[in-house]
């Protein structure tokens, strides 16, 4: 049965795509088997893994309208042993679309059901915002939020909205969602602002911050460009390092014992 975890956080530019794609990259290297969901109508996790999104037939939006069966639209990189539910320009449209469904907020997690068994990990990639399909990916995220925070000021603003956010959709439409753990991104070990966001965000979330914390890098940057992901494209840079660790201390806490590489 697949664990899913939702990365989310409605401030763009946190790293939510780049810790969906290395991380997941990096958990299948470790013998995962792993399936990325693209639920950002702008596809960056899509088009970051090379593939067009203008030429994809069928993904997201169709699973959330029931259009067809997620398992139909399952992009397989057999390479990176990475699976992907890419999204298409039509889920911009899918918000308005489901308004007035029937249990609109839960139409992810019933599209996503019938591939629990089929994967060890599900990581959803949620728009930044805190629309109707982020909270799709709240309700899909059985097993928890994985918060990416920006290791600058304004991040720390934004993370009491999404908390209160969080709080709301747990008390009205998934009474076991939680806080899987918070990811401390681009941090620049040059600047006194760096380590003060790490001190703060550790402090409001106490046990639930991961130990590894993702460093500002420039092949980080640059992966995307070329359809990769870090572990493809610059595996000796310290963003590849970085998210090396976060997989295996994920797999560590998650209790999953894997084979020494």
């Amino acid at each position: 049965m697949a664990r899913v975890y939702t990365l989310v956080n409605q401030k763009g530019g946190v790293g939510k795509t780049t810790t969906t794609i290395n991380l997941g990259a990096y958990l299948a290297d470790l013998g995962q088997r792993v399936l990325l969901v693209d639920l950002d109508p702008q596809a960056n996790t899509t088009s970051c893994l090379g593939i067009d999104k203008a030429s994809v037939k069928g993904g997201t939006y169709e699973a959330l309208l029931g259009q067809s069966p997620a398992a139909e639209s399952v992009l397989h990189n057999k390479q990176l042993k990475l699976s992907l539910l890419p999204a298409t320009p039509a889920l911009a449209g899918a918000e308005v679309e489901l308004v007035n469904e029937l249990a609109r907020e839960g139409r992810l997690a019933e599209a996503l059901a019938p591939l629990l068994d089929r994967y060890d990990y599900i990581l959803i990639d949620c728009p930044p915002s805190l629309g109707l399909l982020t909270l799709n990916g709240m309700v899909a995220a059985k097993d928890g939020l994985i918060i990416p925070v920006q290791c600058e000021y304004l991040a720390l603003e934004g993370l009491s909205m999404l908390m209160d956010t969080v709080e709301r959709v747990k008390r009205a439409v998934a009474p076991k969602l939680k806080v899987r753990g918070v990811l401390l991104t681009m941090y620049d070990g040059r600047t006194n602002l760096s380590q003060d966001v790490v001190d703060e965000v550790k402090r409001y979330f106490k046990n639930q911050v991961f130990e590894t914390i993702i460093p500002r890098s420039v092949r980080l940057a640059e992966a995307p460009s070329h359809g990769l992901p870090i572990l493809a494209y610059f595996p000796s840079s310290p963003g590849a390092a970085a998210h090396k660790e976060l997989a295996e201390e994920v797999l560590q806490q998650d209790g999953v014992k894997v084979a020494v590489h």
